[in-house]
This record gives structure tokens, sequence and C-alpha cells, in this order.
């Protein structure tokens, strides 16, 4: 079963959000894989001290993205293939570099000193 125990909910991001990239990113690290059993919504409210709503917001959500099948009482899974892998991939990886150009950019930082900072720290 996919542990939510090191989930770490910021209150700048609606939590349902937050707990759909949560398993998005346990997915990339290959922390979690087709099959694995989602907790049920009630202990994941449980666990997270949070409404049992938001828990089914996130899991309609993961639904809708289509990386978590739910069947009916036997629980919640989750469901990737090569396809679903390269989307979620895309998405979180363009989404973090896309916060670090927005953050680089609000400070006036030149396009040059970031290739070599990221060279340098890149071996690091």
């Amino acid at each position: 079963m996919l542990d939510f125990s090191d989930i770490h909910l910021n209150n700048k991001d609606p939590v349902y959000i937050q707990i759909s990239h949560y398993v998005k990113r346990q997915i990339l690290l290959k922390k979690a894989v087709s099959g694995d059993e989602l907790p049920s919504r009630r202990e994941l409210a449980a666990l997270l001290n949070i409404n049992p709503n938001t828990v089914q917001k996130a899991y309609k959500l993961m639904e809708q993205e289509g990386f978590v099948i739910t069947h009916g009482n036997q629980g919640s899974f989750i469901w990737v293939n090569d396809c679903i892998y390269s989307k979620i991939e895309d998405e979180l990886t363009r989404g973090m570099v896309a916060e670090f150009v927005k953050s680089a950019k609000e400070i006036n930082l030149p396009f040059k000193r970031v290739i070599e900072l990221i060279t340098e720290l890149w071996d690091e």
C-alpha cells in the first residue's frame, strides 16, 4: 500500500491537489507502481487529519487524470502505463523548471549566470 507518512502539506495549495501531486511524485520516483493500493479515503483522511471529502476530491482528480482506478468496494489502485508515466514526468519536470525560471527572472538573474550555476551545482 502506498505510504503517505512523508507527505508535507502546505497552506498555499489546495490539499486535494497536494495529495495528487504527491502520488504523481511517488510514481515518478518509482515508489508507486501499477497495482499498488491506496489507503481508503477514511484512512487517508485520518492519517493526514483532514476532511474525508478532501480525500474524495483528490481521488476523483487522480481518477480523472487516469493514474488511479477504483474498483467499487475493493479500493483504489495506481494504474500507470508508458503514456501516463510520460505525461506525469513532463508535468512535474516542466513545472519545476518553470518555477525556477520564474524565480530567476524575478530577481533579474542573467541567463548566462543561471547556466553557470546549474553547471557548477549539477556535479555536487
